[in-house]
C-alpha cells in the first residue's frame, strides 16, 4: 500500500484539485483509494460535496468531545473511493498537539487502523508547513508537490524540500518526492521557461504528466464531484488519468534485486542475451508530420505511456516535425500534443475512436525482416 502526501506551503497551486482527481483517476484505475482531508480549509471536503458531523479531528484531538476512529468518519464517494472529511476545527489541533509527546505521528497512528483496507491513501495537506504538514509526511512514503510555473510556486518547493530534510535527519523518516506541474497555459512563453528550469533542477523527481489550464477542474468542484465524474472527455480528466497510469506504472513488482553470488555471471549473460533477443524484434519507425507554426510537438502514445518529455520529443526540420521510434510488430494508438493540444496525426487516416469520445491515430508495424 502507498500512502501519498500531496503538499506545497504556497496556495493556489492545484493542491487539492490533484489530490482529489488523482484520487478518483486512481478509482478509477481499479485501485482502492482513501482522500484524508488534512487541511482545516476543507476544499476536498466541500469540492466532493460532503457535510459530514464528524471529522478526521475527532480522530486526532484528545479534546474532542466525539472522540471516533478513522473508520468511523469514512465518507464514500464512489467506486474504489472513500474520503476522511475535514472541517475548520482542524486548525486548533496545532495548539493541541503542541506539547504532546511524538506529536507528529499522531496521523501515521491513526492511519495504522486502515492501512490493509487501501491500496492508495493520499492526504490533502494544508498550504503550511506546520505540525499538520509534518503528521502528514510522516505517515506517508512518498510526496507529490505540485507547483505551477511561477517563480513564487518554485519558492514554495524549495522550503517543503527543506522540511523533507529536516524530517529525514531528526525523526529518521526517509521520504521520496515527485514534482508535479500544474495549471500549466501553454499559450505563455513564461511557462515554458519556468517548465525548463524545473526540468533542468529536479530532472530525476519530475513527473513526465503535466495538469494544464482547464475550466472543467473548477466547474467540477462547483458540482461537488471530480472532473471524471463532471466531464470525462475534458482536458483536464485526460491530464488526470494519465497521471494515474504513471503513479501506478511506480507501483513496485514481486521481483526484488538478486543479491551478488557466484551465478552473477551467468546471470549477465543470460540477461544480455535476452536484451539482444528484445532489441531484434524491435524495427524502427518514423513518424512524421508538418505543423510549420508550431514550437514544440510531441509524441505519445501507448508505447510510451502517453508521456509528454524529452522523451517523446519530435525534431523540427524546416516546419516539419519527425520522430523515430523502435517497437515490436503489432498496432499502437499515438496523438500528437501540438504547443500543448492533444490532435490525431492529420497525415495519418488510420484512426480508432478512444474512450474520451476523440480519435487516437493507429500505427501499424509490421514484422522485422529476418536475418
Amino acid at each position: 500500500m502507498r500512502i501519498i502526501s500531496i503538499a506545497n506551503q504556497k496556495g493556489g497551486c492545484g493542491k487539492t484539485t490533484t489530490a482529489v482527481n488523482l484520487a478518483a483517476s486512481l478509482a478509477v484505475n481499479q485501485r482502492k483509494v482513501l482522500l484524508i482531508d488534512f487541511d482545516p480549509q476543507a476544499h476536498a471536503t466541500a469540492g466532493l460535496n460532503i457535510q459530514a458531523k464528524i471529522n478526521i479531528y475527532d480522530c486526532l484531538s484528545n479534546l474532542s468531545p466525539q472522540k471516533a476512529s478513522l473508520q468511523d468518519i469514512i465518507v464514500n464517494v464512489a467506486e474504489n473511493f472513500d474520503l476522511a472529511p475535514s472541517s475548520i476545527i482542524l486548525s486548533t489541533l496545532e495548539q493541541e498537539l503542541a506539547n504532546e509527546i511524538s506529536r507528529e505521528n499522531r496521523l501515521q497512528e491513526t492511519i495504522a487502523a486502515v492501512k490493509d483496507c487501501y491500496d492508495y491513501i493520499i492526504i490533502d495537506c494544508p498550504p503550511a508547513l506546520g505540525i499538520l504538514t509534518v503528521n502528514a509526511i510522516c505517515a506517508s512514503n512518498e510526496v507529490i508537490v505540485p507547483v505551477e510555473p511561477s517563480r513564487f510556486s518554485i519558492e514554495g518547493l524549495n522550503r517543503l524540500l527543506d522540511i523533507l530534510q529536516l524530517i529525514r535527519n531528526r525523526l529518521n523518516h526517509n521520504v521520496e518526492y515527485m514534482v508535479l506541474v500544474t495549471i500549466f497555459d501553454s499559450r505563455l512563453k513564461y511557462a515554458f521557461k519556468i517548465l525548463a528550469e524545473l526540468r533542468n533542477k529536479f530532472r530525476e523527481n519530475m513527473l513526465s504528466n503535466i495538469i494544464h489550464v482547464n475550466v472543467k477542474l473548477k466547474e467540477s468542484q462547483s458540482f461537488g464531484t471530480s472532473v471524471l465524474g463532471f466531464d470525462k472527455y475534458s482536458r483536464g480528466a485526460k491530464d488526470y488519468y494519465s497521471l494515474a497510469k504513471e503513479v501506478i506504472s511506480m507501483e513496485k513488482g514481486a521481483g526484488q534485486a538478486i543479491a551478488p553470488t557466484a551465478t552473477a555471471p551467468v546471470l549477465k549473460k543470460k540477461m544480455r542475451e535476452l536484451v539482444k533477443k528484445h532489441i531484434s524484434n524491435l524495427r524502427e519507425v518514423v513518424v512524421k508530420a508538418d505543423f510549420p507554426e508550431a514550437k514544440e510537438v510531441y509524441l505519445a502514445g501507448d508505447f510510451n505511456n502517453w508521456s509528454q518529455d524529452e522523451s517523446s520529443a519530435m525534431v523540427n526540420e524546416s516546419g516539419s516535425w519527425q520522430k523515430r521510434v523502435s517497437l515490436k510488430e503489432g498496432q499502437y494508438h499515438y496523438r500528437l500534443i501540438v504547443d500543448g493540444k492533444w490532435v490525431a496525426d492529420p497525415q495519418n487516416p488510420n484512426m480508432e475512436r478512444n474512450p474520451y469520445g476523440e480519435f487516437d491515430s493507429l500505427l501499424k508495424v509490421s514484422s522485422a525482416p529476418t536475418s
